[in-house]
């Protein structure tokens, strides 16, 4: 199974502030700007990444404020197929989301949940 990169998944009352920090401050660029939902990459190593979602904007934290890491990978269906077969809690269901991405949310050792996501196309 190929791991293609892990994000950590932070959940904020001030995006924008938030956004200043790492922007401003630690030199990430954005990667996607929305009300509410912002993800940043490093400029010299595109796949070093971190989300940041809004509590104050209801909707717009896809779901981030459950899972504490996403990881994108390159069969979610396989890895949800083998979570439910080793009978790992299963936090939130396999889905095509409309933004293109494919993904479910599970319990790792330690209580901490993961966002396990592959890149489909958008609905």
């Amino acid at each position: 199974m190929t791991i293609r990169r892990a994000v950590p998944n932070l959940v904020v009352e001030d995006a924008e502030a938030a956004k200043s920090f790492f922007a401003d401050f630690l030199g990430f660029e954005p990667a996607m700007d929305e009300p509410g939902f912002k993800m940043f990459r490093s400029p010299s190593n595109p796949t070093a990444q971190i989300t940041i979602a809004d509590l104050k904007v209801e909707g717009q934290d896809r779901g981030i404020k459950d899972a504490h890491v996403s990881v994108e990978v390159e069969d979610a269906t396989a890895l949800y197929e083998r979570a439910q077969r080793d009978g790992l809690e299963i936090v939130y269901p396999l889905t095509d989301e409309p933004w293109g991405i494919r993904r479910f949310f599970v319990r790792a050792p330690g209580g901490h949940v993961i966002n396990v996501a592959e890149h489909v196309e958008a609905h």
